[in-house]
C-alpha cells in the first residue's frame, strides 16, 4: 500500500478494508507538469487518485482555443466518467502542477463499486459534486470578470495543492482562463500591487488569502462548500 494514500480525501474517509480492496494493485505515479493523463475520446484504463499536485480537465476545440472546464486535486479523482458507466472521456486530463497520484485499474474500481455500497455512495456523491462544479464554472465564465475568475482560480489552486505557493506561468494561466497573456499580466500586476499575491520566475505566492477571497466571485465559496459535503 503506498504510504501517501491518506493524502487523498476520498480514500481517507473509506474504512481501511474498503480502501485496501479499492487500491489492490495500485501504483504511486509521479505526475509532471503538462503531462497528459487522458486524451479525449480514448478509453479510460485507469483511474487516478491525486495525493498532491493539480490536474485540469480541458475541452479540446477545433475552431478556437482549448478551454479549461475544471481542476482536480487531492479532494477527488481523475476518471469520473467510469463511475457514471462511460468507458471514455470527452475531455483531456492535463497535469498543471506536478505531484503524485495513485493509479488504479478501472476494472478494480468498477468491481468495488458493485461490491461495496459505501464506496459506490461516496464516488457517486463526488460525481454529483463534479457536475455542480462544472455547471458553476460554466456560469462563472459567462458572467464574472476576468479579475474575479483569476482570483477564484488561484484560490482553488491553493486549496488543491494545500500550499500558498505553487509553480505557474502567466502564459499557462492565460490559456486556462481563455484570455490573452497581456490580460493576465495586467491583472496579476494589479493583484500584486494590492499586496494579495507575489509573482516571481514562474511561481505564484498568495500573500493575503482573505483579501484575494474578497476579489474572487461567489463561485469559489459555492464549489468549496459542495466539495466539502462529499467527505463530510
Amino acid at each position: 500500500m503506498p504510504g501517501d494514500v491518506l493524502a487523498n480525501r476520498l480514500l481517507a474517509v473509506l474504512a481501511p478494508e474498503e480502501r485496501d480492496r479499492l487500491l489492490r494493485g495500485a501504483t504511486s505515479e509521479s505526475l509532471e507538469a503538462h503531462q497528459v493523463l487522458y486524451t479525449a475520446g480514448r478509453e479510460i484504463s485507469h483511474v487516478y487518485f491525486p495525493v498532491s499536485g493539480m490536474i485540469s480537465l480541458v475541452v479540446k476545440m477545433t475552431d478556437a482555443d482549448d478551454v479549461e472546464a475544471t481542476t482536480i486535486g487531492n479532494e477527488g479523482l481523475i476518471g469520473i466518467s467510469v463511475i457514471l458507466g462511460v468507458a471514455s472521456t470527452t475531455m483531456e486530463a492535463l497535469c498543471q502542477i506536478p505531484g503524485r497520484a495513485l493509479r488504479v485499474s478501472t476494472r478494480v474500481v468498477l468491481e468495488e463499486i458493485q461490491r461495496t455500497a459505501s464506496v459506490s455512495r461516496l464516488l457517486l456523491r463526488y460525481a454529483e459534486a463534479m457536475m455542480v462544479q462544472l455547471a458553476q464554472h460554466a456560469a462563472c465564465n459567462r458572467t464574472h470578470s476576468i479579475e474575479q475568475r483569476c482570483a477564484r482560480w488561484l484560490l482553488m489552486t491553493r486549496d488543491r495543492v494545500a500550499s500558498d505557493e505553487f509553480p505557474l506561468t502567466q502564459q499557462f494561466l492565460a490559456q486556462m482562463l481563455g484570455v490573452r497573456r497581456a490580460t493576465v499580466t495586467m491583472i496579476a500586476g494589479a493583484l500584486q500591487k494590492a499586496g494579495l499575491i507575489g509573482y516571481s520566475r514562474g511561481r505564484i505566492r498568495i500573500v493575503n488569502g482573505r483579501g484575494l477571497e474578497g476579489v474572487a466571485c461567489e463561485c469559489y465559496d459555492v464549489v468549496r462548500r459542495v466539495m466539502t459535503t462529499v467527505t463530510a
